[in-house]
């Protein structure tokens, strides 16, 4: 067991977005809830982990302009920092993924720290930032995970605070709940005691159908408060956004997902509040202030 990355009223708040079953609004959600959290004034940096590399897609960062990725830090021959370049959203930062990192388990299968190389990145990225006076550092840090329970996956809930998962609205999608909650639990056994699962995000939420409204239903009923209140819908533009290189808040700001998302971001960040307030005994200590309901202002003219 390695030494903690960092306490719980430490800065940076790392959450690994993981879901093994594929097409929930993982990335979606990585993409666009990050961009959220910027708006309100956080200072973000999404890390994909998915060699399919869409989240760096759709953040706008062409393939060609991957020379450096997560890859490169799994392997151990850069540090973060050299990964991470910066996106079309204030205070948005992006560390990059190839097709490279369908490889990365087999390569560092043989390593006794082959679970623990995101946390050490992120712990040399925390240290970097906090001798920089210059550098606003990062508040928030979101792992788009692979559509897996892999290696790479426990990389980022090793290196994580809390686990946040997106779960489609659909019949199907609470058969692997149970999994991954239990690997949660190894996770937290073996290799990361302070993960914690920070909440279920219900996505593609089409309130004309029945079946959507009874998942909705049931999830609540089986774990409570740890679903968010904000459901994201279906919705058109979330799905064209990508296409065009942008989060659906710089692609639409007023439709109905990206409403959704900044009233996702403002729920997320009370409950920071909340859970600092108790881990403190009462002293809330979030790094930032901010208004109960986000600036929408703030995605056009940058802050």
């Amino acid at each position: 067991m390695e030494p903690g990355l960092s306490s719980p009223h430490s800065q940076m708040r790392i959450l690994a977005l993981a879901n093994q079953k594929g097409g929930v609004g993982k990335t979606t959600t990585a993409i666009n809830l990050g961009t959220a959290l910027a708006a309100i004034g956080e200072r973000v940096l999404v890390i994909d982990l998915d060699p399919q590399g869409n989240a760096s897609t759709g953040l706008g960062v062409d393939r060609r302009d991957r020379r450096l990725s997560t890859y490169d830090v799994l392997i151990a021959e850069r540090t973060l920092a050299s990964v991470i370049q910066e996106t079309a959203v204030p205070r948005l930062a992006l560390a990059p993924a190839t097709i490279d990192l369908a490889g990365v388990e087999l390569e560092i299968a043989d390593h006794k720290d082959r679970a623990h190389r995101l946390r050490a990145a992120l712990a040399a990225l925390a240290q970097e930032q906090s001798a920089d006076t210059n550098e606003a550092a990062f508040t928030y840090v979101l792992i788009d995970c692979p559509p897996s329970l892999n290696l790479i996956t426990m990389n980022a809930m090793a290196a994580a605070h809390a686990v946040l998962v997106p779960l489609q609205c659909e019949f199907f999608a609470l058969e692997g709940l149970t999994q991954l909650l239990s690997t949660v639990d190894h996770v937290r056994t073996n290799l990361n005691p302070g993960l914690a699962l920070h909440g279920i995000v219900l996505t593609m939420f089409d309130s004309r159908n029945s079946l959507a409204t009874q998942v909705v239903a049931d999830v609540r009923g089986f774990l409570g408060e740890k679903v968010y209140e904000t459901v994201i819908p279906r919705n058109v533009r979330i799905s064209e956004a990508p296409s065009h290189g942008k989060p659906v808040l710089l692609y639409d700001l007023k439709c109905a997902g990206s409403q959704a998302y900044l009233k996702l971001a403002s729920e997320m960040i009370q409950r920071e509040r909340a859970y600092r307030a108790t881990e403190s005994g009462g002293a809330q200590t979030s790094p930032n202030q901010h208004p109960e309901k986000p600036n929408d202002e703030s995605l056009q003219n940058g802050g």
